[in-house]
């Protein structure tokens, strides 16, 4: 579904793309049921400065999204400079720290959340974080690096599917890092599988070092994801967060409950990996004592033989066996029978 622009829009790939001079990615109009609608700079300036849009948008019922790149240092000293938005608010949308926050200041609400960064791999997925300011007719976000996540709201944007609240895209966005979440847990979940059943059907073979390695694994990125999701979970959790009655339900209520979900998925994860590497430890210290006991009972039955053979090894006149060209094969005997007769003691004892 095309756009209705006065000038191209930038070509998108994920959520990066062609940067405006001034760090601005895009800047659109959205309206329920109708296609998205480039703002033109001058119109963006005048709202961002007065607080209302001029006409024909100030008759509209719409909202607007402003997308930019901190990166920029025009960008950032342009936003520290928007009147409509609070020191507070401006200061978190520059600001280039990775903290998880949510808060409000009267109508206004801002905060920073997690996203996946535009890595290839599932393996070297970093957590990024996004920040916004959130009105009813305007919704400014920032980045440092492309975020796939506002990529994909914004391409369906493009198609047409537009709600009527800004505050249903930052629940969007975070629905898209949930999503994406559980596909790394179902990443890791596979993993855990193949480990669970290498452990099953342990047997002499079985490389338990390399098994070691790859809970080890799993263990780590759940850690890494439990520390970005956790406070996550928490500020929409907190109390003391004061919504506005239009951002309540589409921002907190929904975006708790995905987030919760999500965490308690990861917590059984987690718990699963505690027990595969429980049983993992235990199979290896059976393993250890196991060859021990190997060692042990070889050890137990050369001692009599250490014995005979240390005698016979004594520099003293008279010793037994000297005469005679089966001497050696004497003393043989008498260490085998020794043995063996040791070997009897063990097992009568049942120490064997």
């Amino acid at each position: 579904m095309a756009l209705t622009t006065s000038s191209p829009m930038p070509d998108l790939v994920s959520e990066g793309g062609t940067l405006l001079r001034d760090g601005l990615i895009w800047a659109i109009y959205c309206r329920p049921g109708q296609d998205p609608i480039e703002l033109e700079r001058d119109v963006v300036m005048h709202r961002l400065a007065t607080g209302t849009f001029p006409a024909p948008y100030a008759e509209m019922e719409g909202w607007a999204w402003l997308h930019f790149d901190i990166v920029h240092t025009l960008s950032r000293a342009q936003i520290e400079s928007i009147p409509c938005f609070q020191e507070e608010v401006r200061q978190v949308l520059t600001n280039l720290e990775r903290s998880i926050r949510l808060d409000s200041e009267e109508e206004t609400v801002f905060g920073a959340l997690p996203a996946f960064d535009d890595t290839t791999t599932d393996d070297d997925r970093n957590v990024s974080t996004w920040r916004f300011a959130l009105q009813p007719d305007l919704l400014v976000t920032t980045r440092r690096h492309p975020i796939p996540a506002l990529g994909v709201v914004f391409h369906e944007l493009q198609r047409g599917l537009i709600p009527r609240s800004p505050a249903k895209l930052v629940d969007r966005a975070l629905l898209e890092f949930a999503d994406t979440l559980r596909r790394d847990f179902a990443r890791l979940d596979d993993q855990l599988d193949r480990a669970e059943d290498v452990l099953l059907m342990l047997d002499r073979d079985t490389d338990l070092g390399r098994m070691s390695g790859l809970l080890g694994l799993v263990r780590r990125r759940s850690t890494e994801l439990r520390r970005v999701l956790a406070p996550v979970d928490r500020i929409f959790r907190d109390e003391e967060l004061e919504l506005p009655e239009w951002a309540e339900d589409d921002l907190r209520d929904r975006s708790q409950r995905q987030v919760h979900a999500a965490l308690d998925d990861l917590l059984a994860l987690q718990d699963r990996a505690r027990s595969l590497q429980d049983e993992l430890t235990s199979n290896q210290a059976e393993e250890t004592n196991r060859r021990l006991y190997i060692v042990s009972v070889g050890t137990t039955l050369m001692l009599p033989a250490t014995f005979v053979t240390g005698f016979f090894g004594m520099n003293t006149g008279g010793m037994f066996l000297t005469d005679g060209s089966w001497g050696t094969v004497e003393a043989g005997g008498l260490c085998f029978i020794i043995m063996l007769g040791t070997w009897f003691v063990l097992k009568l004892t049942k120490l064997l």
